[in-house]
């Protein structure tokens, strides 16, 4: 039998009861905020229902690879984006399994418009969805490839004088070899890890990025809440 030492007892018990009130803590902040999704989607907080989207020109989506195997979820989530009325919406994953799954969502925004251009409603004909499926193999390429351009314009050719590279020089490069897609305003990410799991760091110099948990347990009040929060942030530019 073993016998622990009081003062190795008491750090042990106090590691434990620490452990049980973060755990308390998150379940109810959980619960908390699952009820505040519950309200928001039934349209009790009236701050929600007449979104200004006009700030999220652009939107992007990072899911993690596991979660993106479930493209019912990922057409869900796009009907939600459609609903709320936001145009422009880049998906990514890591491994490129939405990329394997254009076909569907392809098919989706077809037969979403095309059942929109039979309405008269000039309300819904509006909410037309233009999407971007990109995953890391696509960062990767278009940083070889403009490395590839700076190399023989700055350093290979006759004429060239070695400076050093500036931001400006490295978005010329990528708009020359066909990478210069917009930047997102706002990044929603779904999955376990709290960061933007590899997305191409070119593209999100000012981008505004929220943390919105599983795809599996997703919610339309969350999503409404991310989005009405980033139309009330002020963001300042440096020069």
């Amino acid at each position: 039998m073993r016998i622990w030492p009081s003062g190795n007892l008491g750090l042990r018990l106090l590691w434990y009861i620490m452990h049980l009130c973060v755990n308390i803590w998150y379940l109810a902040l959980g619960l908390i905020n699952a009820l505040e999704s519950f309200f928001i989607s039934l349209g009790f907080f009236e701050q929600y229902k007449d979104l200004d989207i006009s700030k999220v020109k652009y939107l992007a989506v990072v899911i993690d690879s596991e979660e993106a195997l479930h493209t019912l979820k990922v057409l869900e989530l796009l009907r939600w984006l459609a609903a709320i009325g936001l145009k422009k919406v880049c998906l990514y994953d890591p491994e490129g399994v939405l990329k394997r799954s254009n076909e569907a969502l392809t098919l989706w925004l077809k037969s979403e418009r095309m059942s929109k251009e039979t309405t008269r409603d000039p309300l819904l004909e509006q909410k037309y969805l233009s999407l971007e499926v990109i995953s890391f193999t696509d960062a990767k390429h278009a940083v070889a490839k403009a490395a590839n351009v700076l190399l023989k314009k700055h350093y290979l050719s006759a004429n060239s004088e070695k400076t050093e590279l500036t931001e400006s020089d490295m978005a010329e490069a990528l708009g020359a070899i066909g990478y210069g897609a917009p930047e997102p305003d706002l990044m929603l990410i779904y999955g376990p890890t709290r960061c933007h799991l590899g997305f191409p760091a070119w593209r999100m110099r000012y981008t505004e990025i929220v943390h919105m948990g599983s795809l599996k347990s997703m919610k339309f009040g969350a999503l409404l809440k991310a989005v009405h929060r980033y139309t009330k942030v002020h963001q300042n530019y440096g020069s």
